[in-house]
C-alpha cells in the first residue's frame, strides 16, 4: 500500500495537478491538508472518477483536510475529539479513517504565527489533544499513523538555517516537545533522513528563490505506531510536485507500507 501526505495549499488552485498526480504516482491513500474550501465544494466527483474515495473536514476558510482511498473507507471521524476552539470556533484541522486496514489521520497543525500570540498557545493546546488522540488509538494492533503538516521542524537539521528562525515558531521547544510527547504515545518518525538527499525538506517558501536555493524545512510528517513503523519499506519526498507552474510551496511525502 502506498500512502501519502499532501498539503495542497488550495484544493481548486492545485486540483489538475492533484488529479494527474493521482493518475501518474501509483497511490492508494492521499491525506490532504490546507484545502482552502468547505467541505460541500471539494471536488468529490472528481477524485472518485479515479477511484478514490472521500472523507472531508473543511469549512471554507484557509485550513481543511481530506483523506481520499481506493482501499476502502471506513470508521471516520471528522474533527479532532476534545480539540481546542478558537475565536470561539473549531477549525477545520483534523480528519480521519480506516483504510484497507490501516488507520490514518490527516492533520493541520495550526501554525501558530508568532511565539506569544494566541494562536501560539491554541497550537500547543491543539497537539496536546493530538496527543490523547494518539494515545488512545496507537496502542492497538492496527497500524495507525498521524500524515500532515505539522508545522514544526522536527531538528535544527530539519531547517535550512537554524539562525534564520531565531524567535520564529516551528523551531521552538514547546513545539518539539509536543512532537516527543508524541513519541512517548508510541509513534515514530517513519521518514528517515537522510532519504536519496542529504536535506528532505518538505516545504519552501514561494518568495526569494527558496526551492531553486533549497531553502526549505521539513514540516510535513509521518508519524506512526510500532506496526506502521514496521509496515514501512520506502519513503521519499516528491520533489518534483515542487517544481513549475502551478505547484504548492509543499511537496508530497510518500510512504510504501507491505501489509
Amino acid at each position: 500500500m502506498r500512502i501519502a501526505t499532501w498539503n495542497v495549499n488550495s484544493i481548486s488552485a492545485r486540483l489538475p495537478r492533484l488529479l494527474t498526480w493521482l493518475e501518474s504516482s501509483g497511490t492508494d491513500v492521499v491525506c490532504l491538508q490546507e484545502l482552502k474550501c468547505s467541505a460541500e465544494a471539494f471536488p468529490a466527483d472528481e477524485v472518485r472518477a479515479l477511484g478514490y474515495e472521500s472523507v472531508v473536514n473543511g469549512d471554507g476558510r484557509w485550513n481543511g483536510v481530506a483523506v481520499l482511498s481506493r482501499a476502502g473507507l471506513t470508521d471516520t471521524v471528522t474533527g479532532l475529539p476534545d480539540g481546542p476552539a478558537y475565536e470561539g470556533g473549531e477549525e477545520s484541522r483534523a480528519v480521519a479513517a480506516t483504510c484497507g486496514g490501516v488507520r490514518v489521520w490527516s492533520v493541520y497543525v495550526p501554525n501558530g504565527r508568532e511565539v506569544g500570540h494566541p494562536h501560539y498557545a491554541y497550537k500547543l493546546e491543539w497537539l496536546e489533544g493530538l496527543r490523547r488522540t494518539a494515545e488512545r488509538e496507537a496502542p492497538g494492533a492496527l497500524p495507525f499513523a498521524i500524515l500532515g503538516d505539522y508545522n514544526i521542524a522536527p531538528t535544527d537539521d530539519d531547517v535550512y538555517d537554524r539562525a534564520a528562525f531565531e524567535g520564529s515558531t516551528h523551531v521552538t521547544e514547546p513545539e518539539r516537545a509536543a512532537l516527543s510527547a508524541l513519541r512517548g504515545a508510541g509513534l515514530s518518525d517513519v521518514v528517515p533522513r537522510p532519504l536519496k538527499y542529504d536535506h528532505p525538506y518538505t516545504y519552501w517558501d514561494y518568495r526569494q528563490l527558496c526551492f531553486p536555493k533549497n531553502r526549505g524545512m521539513r514540516i510535513d510528517l509521518v508519524y506512526g505506531n510500532a506496526p506502521f513503523a514496521a509496515a514501512v519499506k520506502d519513503a521519499y519526498v516528491d520533489r518534483e510536485e515542487r517544481k513549475g507552474k502551478g505547484a504548492s510551496d509543499h511537496a508530497p511525502v510518500v510512504v510504501d507500507l507491505d501489509v
